[in-house]
């Protein structure tokens, strides 16, 4: 089920509940980043997960992502990890090698452990749009909207796993 904006609906019901989540959060653009690690924690809550089943890492940016991840992933202590950060396009093309590393790291965790490892990372052309993405309220949050995902991977990867 997805809303008109093909943003993803949150499921019905609490299935976070007995789920336990990392968020990685980055700190560089920390005002941004703050608002997506608090939109995660937002939806895990309302989707049922108790406080003490949601652990925030914080790590100096969005290229450490992929490495936290896969160790958050690797320890057994987590059904899901969730990573927020935030970049904005400057006057190179360092945006776009620091992204591509990202989201590369991010996907190779998940292949790697089998664990989903949710891509909540801002990539925006300046700093009003990425603004626009880390929402607060019923706006658009790119962090709440990757910890929904997390919440529908986990059944699948629990169901999948399963031997025939």
């Amino acid at each position: 089920m997805s809303t008109a904006k093909g943003v993803p609906s949150a499921p019905r019901g609490r299935p976070a509940r007995g789920m336990r989540f990392a968020v990685i959060q980055a700190r560089f653009n920390g005002r941004l980043t703050g608002r997506l690690e608090r939109g995660a924690r937002g939806a895990l809550r309302g989707l049922g997960a108790r406080s003490r089943d949601i652990e925030t890492v914080r790590v100096p940016g969005s290229f450490e992502l992929p490495l936290a991840a896969l160790l958050a992933a690797r320890s057994g202590r987590f059904d899901a990890v969730i990573c927020v950060g935030a970049i904005i396009k400057g006057e190179t093309a360092h945006d776009v090698v620091i992204a591509r590393a990202c989201a590369d790291g991010l996907q190779a965790a998940a292949a790697e452990t089998g664990v989903p490892v949710m891509l909540g990372v801002i990539t925006a052309p300046d700093a009003a749009t990425a603004a626009a993405r880390a929402g607060t309220g019923s706006g658009r949050n790119l962090g709440k909207e990757a910890a929904v995902a997390a919440v529908g991977m986990v059944p699948v990867v629990r169901r999948l796993a399963r031997p025939a």
